[in-house]
């Protein structure tokens, strides 16, 4: 099941709550931190196609960012050597679940139907908050600033084009159990046997990968 959101929206928060229901989640961005750190499997090629942006611990994003605000065609060279690493990650860890019987994996990405992740899944749970409520949480973090903001933005699928494609909705801005309440109801409704996803696959009939 895949699960992602707009900048904001609290698809980190919604992710753990899946967790205490029992999946097993996988998150797209810790998957590329841990290719940016000192020796990750992205370090060499990144900085052999935006030289400086490496320090002592690996890429730096802020000079990765800044690099990238230069350069009109630097996020698609960016993307064609993160993004086939961190599929392999995400096969890995999948393969993983299925050989430890896993009864159901989040794959936690905030890209998912921007890269065309969400065909891949069964389910895609989208992550939503009125846009003020957004705004105001994100600017709240440390050196972001509206122009950053806008930025981020627009690269990313807007929140109703969001909404309207997926299958299950969690309301972030309306508490802490009103999201656990909406996260329950979906796991509860994935594992009930005989489900059949976005991809007409009845659950247990999984084939083997």
């Amino acid at each position: 099941m895949g699960l992602t959101g707009s900048i904001g929206m609290g698809k980190s928060t919604t992710a753990a709550l899946f967790a205490e229901e029992g999946a097993l989640v996988w998150d797209a961005d810790a998957a590329v931190h841990d290719l940016y750190a000192w020796g990750g499997a992205a370090v060499a090629a990144v900085e052999a196609a935006f030289p400086g942006v490496t320090g002592p611990e690996g890429i730096d994003r802020t000079k990765l960012a800044a690099a990238l605000r230069e350069d009109a065609d630097g996020y698609a060279r960016l993307e064609a050597i993160v993004h086939p690493l961190v599929r392999e990650h995400r096969a890995d860890l999948m393969a993983e679940a299925r050989a430890a019987g896993a009864r159901l994996l989040v794959l936690d990405i905030p890209l998912l139907m921007e890269t065309g992740g969400d065909a891949e899944v069964d389910a895609v749970v989208v992550v939503t908050a009125p846009a003020e409520v957004q705004r105001e949480r994100v600017l709240s973090r440390p050196g972001m600033t509206p122009e950053r903001f806008a930025e981020i933005l627009a690269r990313q699928t807007p929140d109703a084009d969001k909404r309207a494609r997926a299958d299950f909705i969690i309301e972030s801005h309306k508490g802490l159990d009103h999201a656990r309440d909406q996260v329950r109801a979906v796991v509860d409704t994935v594992l009930k046997p005989g489900w059949a996803g976005r991809r007409g696959i009845p659950k247990g009939a999984e084939t083997p990968q």
